[in-house]
């Protein structure tokens, strides 16, 4: 920073890339708050992706002692743009960062960061391109540590839709890793049949002194059909006796800009992710009530139904998953005199087989993504392990109608 220019009421500290405007009122106090401005300077000139030559900090007659705080809280928001139109006011109070948007010569319009491009264009696969998974190893078997019992899914049996692939799969293998017994639900009945068998197969090489092995069968089912579901369900209940639990992971996403996501196939990600979801909860529901039993449901939602991702566009998405967990909210309402709880599980950016796909094909959308996660990475799929198995559980027997987000903090800055 050089010189301070002379002005009758305001202070200009001028830098190539920054200009720090101090009302006349507070000038005095610029030695006290230097060390501070070159503290800002400093994270400022490792955002050169946001700080555009010529960009403007305007200090306020009301600067206090909270300044040095308000840097630093302010520095955070410039490292993540899109997240300054929902910071706090007190963030923001006293430092204002101002693009000059008459400046020819920066490259970035003002809002930028904060807006969906409409070039990222993702549509989803048929089912026979999909990606096979692979059960977790590792996490089952004998072990030392101890646990509260109410963890325990011993004695129940699972529904999980979508699960023969992905984020389904590995909730599955929680449930019957934590005792249940299980029901993989999918469209592609050869790849669910696969999968159960695998997972019998991983139970039993990680715990060969088990006196009892987890049934776990498969089962097909268009879940946005209402005769396939009831299908399914009377199948499901003929295999296992009965059904505790259920878990909906069967969805699916696409990026394209509004105007141009075709109606079909609008419609169809709606069917999956919302009728689909409805339809198996009021069947299972239907099941627990007429035998007057307590059940449990995850609905999986994703962080896009609470706010709107950037830079891919989501929107028929975005409005299927807030639905979703407005329902599960809703139907736990309904439900709970019937000791039926619902919740919602929000993940965020998930590697599943299907994403590391897309994002080998987008090396900088993956970059974007994680720079606007506080923890830094993206999430693996067995971190719903956890999460899933407490909401099926006693141990949250007093929890209902949450919408549990498993994101690494993308959703709270």
């Amino acid at each position: 920073m050089c010189d301070p220019a002379e002005h009758q009421k305001t202070t200009h500290l001028r830098h190539p890339r920054l200009t720090i405007s101090l009302l006349h009122s507070s000038v005095c106090l610029t030695s006290v708050y230097l060390k501070s401005l070159r503290e800002l300077w400093a994270i400022l000139a490792h955002s050169r992706s946001f700080l555009q030559p010529c960009c403007f900090v305007c200090i306020t007659t009301n600067i206090t002692m909270l300044f040095r705080n308000s840097v630093r809280a302010s520095s955070r928001v410039l490292l993540r743009p899109q997240a300054a139109r929902m910071a706090p006011a007190s963030a923001l109070h006293t430092t204002r960062i101002l693009s000059n948007a008459h400046d020819k010569k920066t490259p970035l319009a003002a809002g930028s960061f904060a807006r969906t491009d409409d070039s990222i264009t993702v549509e989803y696969p048929e089912d026979h391109e999909l990606p096979s998974s692979v059960p977790v190893q590792g996490r089952g078997g004998l072990h030392m540590k101890r646990t509260l019992a109410s963890f325990s899914l011993e004695g129940k049996v699972g529904v999980v839709t979508g699960g023969a692939r992905g984020l389904g799969l590995v909730m599955g293998q929680g449930m019957v890793i934590s005792g249940a017994n299980l029901a993989i639900v999918d469209m592609n009945k050869e790849e669910a049949e696969k999968q159960a068998a695998e997972l019998v197969e991983v139970f039993r090489k990680e715990n060969p002194g088990s006196a009892r092995v987890p049934k776990v069968t498969a089962h097909y089912a268009d879940v946005s059909d209402a005769d396939s579901v009831q299908g399914c369900i009377s199948s499901i209940i003929a295999e296992h006796g009965k059904i505790d639990s259920l878990v909906t992971s069967a969805g699916f996403t696409e990026n394209f800009d509004a105007i141009n996501y075709p109606i079909d196939r609008m419609r169809k990600l709606w069917n999956v992710n919302v009728d689909g979801t409805y339809l198996f909860a009021i069947t299972v529901a239907k099941h627990l009530m007429e035998r007057k039993a307590p059940g449990s449901m995850v609905f999986i939602g994703s962080m896009s139904g609470s706010i709107v991702n950037i830079p891919q566009p989501q929107a028929p998405y975005n409005a299927a998953k807030a639905a979703v967990r407005h329902m599960a909210a809703s139907l736990a309402v309904e439900w709970a005199h019937a000791g039926i709880r619902v919740n919602c599980i929000s993940p965020g950016y998930m590697l599943t087989a299907l994403t590391e796909k897309i994002l080998d094909d987008n090396p900088e959308l993956k970059k974007q993504w994680t720079s606007l996660i506080p923890q830094g990475k993206m999430g693996q799929p067995v971190d719903l392990m956890g999460p899933v198995t407490f909401l099926l559980s006693d141990a949250s027997q007093y929890v209902t109608g949450a919408d549990l987000r498993v994101d690494g903090g993308y959703t709270v800055t």
